[in-house]
C-alpha cells in the first residue's frame, strides 16, 4: 500500500461538513484507509479574488490506488460536494489536492506530486507538520494566516 497525503480546504457553505464528508468518503473506499486527519485550521484565503476564509486539515491514507486512481476519488468528492470552478483559485465547497505520494515524484498535465505549491503554502504544511513531522520543518515565525480551529457545536 502507498501512504498519501491529500490536503482538504473549503470556504463555502458548511465548510466543516464538507471535510468531513470527504474524510468519510475516503474512509468508504474499499482501496483506501485513512491513517489520521490533522485538526481543521482556518487560514485566511490565498491568491484569487476578495474570498471568506478556508477551513483547512490534511489528511493520511494507506492506498492501493495508483496515484491517477486517487485523483479520480478526490475529484469525485469536489463533484460531490458540488464544487464548481469558476475562478482560479476562488471560493469552493471542497478542494482536495494529493500533495504527497510515497516518494514518487511526477509531473503530469493532469497531477504533479509533490504538490507544486506545497511548500508556499502555510494551510497545507501546519497540518502536514502535525500528521508527519519529520516531513515539514516548522518555521521559527510560526504559520502565518493559519489559525486552529477549537471545536464546538454547530462550527462552521
Amino acid at each position: 500500500m502507498a501512504r498519501a497525503f491529500l490536503a482538504l480546504g473549503s470556504n463555502l457553505g458548511d465548510r466543516r461538513a464538507h471535510l468531513d464528508d470527504a474524510v468519510a468518503g475516503l474512509a468508504a473506499h474499499p482501496d483506501i484507509r485513512v491513517i489520521a486527519m490533522s485538526s481543521v485550521y482556518e487560514t485566511d484565503p490565498v491568491g484569487g479574488p476578495v474570498q471568506d476564509d478556508f477551513l483547512n486539515a490534511v489528511v493520511e491514507v494507506a492506498t492501493d490506488l495508483d496515484p491517477f486512481g486517487l485523483l479520480a476519488v478526490a475529484q469525485g468528492l469536489e463533484t460531490a460536494a458540488q464544487r464548481v470552478r469558476e475562478v482560479r483559485w476562488g471560493p469552493r465547497t471542497l478542494d482536495v489536492d494529493i500533495v504527497l505520494y510515497d516518494e514518487l515524484r511526477l509531473d503530469d498535465e493532469r497531477l504533479t506530486i509533490p504538490h507544486p505549491r506545497m511548500r508556499e503554502r502555510h494551510f497545507v504544511l501546519a497540518p502536514l507538520h502535525e500528521l508527519a513531522p519529520e516531513l515539514v520543518d516548522r518555521p521559527s515565525a510560526g504559520w502565518s494566516g493559519v489559525r486552529r480551529v477549537v471545536p464546538t457545536d454547530g462550527e462552521q
